[in-house]
Parts: structure tokens; C-alpha cells; sequence
């Protein structure tokens, strides 16, 4: 699957994040967080996609009894999933493939 990352700003909002994008235009995975300028905001969609391989990731299920999951490397949780799935297999699913292709996503 092609994967895009994409760098701007929050909707209703101003504030600088990433975005990572399947090859449908779906949202599969964002920061998690937003950053001071859209250059750190890069710099940070920079640093996951070169570490994405590396990184844990944890799928857990959210207040709302849905699945999703997150990237962690050290401490820093490093990106979020883009949407909440209806089984621990989806989101785990979704999960390996950020993890064995955003290494190879375009758009930075």
C-alpha cells in the first residue's frame, strides 16, 4: 500500500501537525499531537517514517469499546491512528502496515 504523509494545519484550528494517508486518501495515521511551527511539524513526520520500523506499537481499545493503536519509541508516543476499528485484528492489521510502509511514504 503507497502511503503519503502530508504536513499542515488542524482543521478549526492553527496549529501545525502531520497526517499519514493510504493510497484511498484515507486518514491511517496522525502525530497524535500538534507542534509549534509546520517545520517541526516535518521534522517530526520525518523522524516517524525513518523510525516507523522500529518503533512499538501498542493496539488498545478506546472509551468508546472501539480499537485503535499508537507508536511509541523511548517514551515519546510518536504517531496515533487516523481511525478506530471494530476488532483488535483490524487495528492490528492497520497497525503493521503503518509500521512495514511508512519507511517508503512519500509527500515530505
Amino acid at each position: 500500500m503507497a502511503l503519503r504523509f502530508s504536513v499542515g494545519k488542524t482543521e478549526g484550528g492553527n496549529q501545525p501537525s502531520w497526517w499519514l494517508y493510504g493510497a484511498n486518501g484515507e486518514q491511517v495515521a496522525w502525530a497524535g499531537e500538534t507542534f509549534a511551527s509546520e517545520s517541526n511539524a516535518r521534522r517530526a513526520a520525518i523522524a516517524f517514517r525513518d523510525g516507523a520500523s522500529a518503533a512499538d506499537f501498542e493496539v488498545y481499545s478506546d472509551a468508546g469499546s472501539s480499537w485503535r493503536w499508537r507508536a511509541w519509541r523511548s517514551s515519546d508516543k510518536v504517531a496515533a491512528s487516523g481511525e478506530s476499528f471494530d476488532s483488535r485484528a483490524n487495528a492490528q492489521r492497520a497497525a503493521d502496515n503503518v509500521r512495514l510502509n511508512a519507511g517508503s511514504a512519500g509527500g515530505l
